[in-house]
């Protein structure tokens, strides 16, 4: 039975899940890169906008996360899926979800704490750069891990085709 929100015909979670999975992987790469250029502009602006970026980042990370199941039982089964593929999938995301979660909650207590104008203290900046880097890394090896489920042209060690060369003589 689909797990669905809509009707079928429309979105299932497995969709949801494929169309939001990217959005938390290249928010918290975007929030990085926004955070060292504010860092090197000194442009406090541009430090709390990479902190924005980083909470709404651990906000869409939420509904990836929780339609993972449904994605998993949607392609369970199916030709070319590797069951131990999906669980080391399923663990990566769990690691990068949470530690999405505690990056989300540290930039919106910068923000919070930020709120009169105050400037980015340079401490806090240089957590916020190793925290995002970090969270930035595990997302890229979880999407990674998602991706090898239905590529298996991206798996350690799969053997590509090769073009076929038409020798014109």
């Amino acid at each position: 039975m689909p797990h669905s929100i809509l009707p079928a015909s429309i979105m299932t979670l497995t969709h949801l899940h494929l169309a939001l999975n990217h959005a938390p992987v290249i928010g918290t790469a975007f929030g990085l890169g926004l955070l060292a250029f504010g860092i090197w502009r000194k442009s406090t602006e541009l430090k709390k906008a990479a902190l924005g970026v980083f909470v709404l980042a651990a906000l869409v990370a939420v509904p990836v996360y929780l339609t993972g199941e449904p994605a998993e039982d949607g392609v369970e089964g199916l030709p070319g899926v590797s069951e131990t593929i999906i669980e080391q999938h399923e663990e990566a995301a769990g690691v990068a979800f949470a530690s999405s979660g505690v990056l989300g909650v540290i930039a919106l207590i910068g923000l919070l704490a930020l709120r009169q104008g105050k400037a980015v203290p340079a401490w806090f900046a240089g957590l916020m750069v190793v925290a995002s880097l970090t969270v930035s890394s595990l997302m890229a090896w979880t999407a990674n891990m998602g991706g090898q489920v239905r590529h298996t042209e991206i798996r350690p060690g799969a053997v590509t085709s090769t073009p076929v060369s038409k020798d014109r003589d």
